[in-house]
């Protein structure tokens, strides 16, 4: 994480002690820098915060978006292997067969009947 690579946390800066000198800084001035520097670092750490868990929720929607993509290529997969569609030119096919068989068989048993009658007579 981020916060591992900071050199210094905000209570650290908050707790820096500056030595004292008789041509140093004055400490008003460095103690109010310093606490503007502490609100930009809390400030910096809490949106790093919130962008991280946002980031974790993202990746796991993603992965559950992965999956559910996985799960509709699968299925339409199989969709299209069950779902064969039926074309004008199987349809005649079928009819024609269907028609051969049963004209056929009709045209076979008017003959026999035909050839019976002849017989009998």
């Amino acid at each position: 994480m981020i916060q591992d690579r900071l050199n210094h946390t905000p209570q650290e800066i908050l707790d820096k002690e500056f030595k004292i000198d008789t041509r140093g800084y004055r400490l008003k001035e460095v103690d109010q820098y310093l606490d503007e520097v502490i609100v930009d670092y809390e400030t910096l750490l809490e949106t790093i915060k919130k962008q991280e868990a946002e980031k974790e929720e993202l990746l796991t929607e993603i992965m559950h978006l992965k999956q559910e993509l996985r799960n509709v290529r699968m299925s339409v997969d199989i969709a299209k292997e069950e779902n064969t569609e039926v074309t004008n030119v199987d349809i005649l096919r079928r009819l024609s067969s269907l028609e051969k068989m049963v004209y056929g068989t009709r045209r076979s048993e008017s003959r026999e009947q035909r050839m019976d009658m002849n017989d009998a007579a």
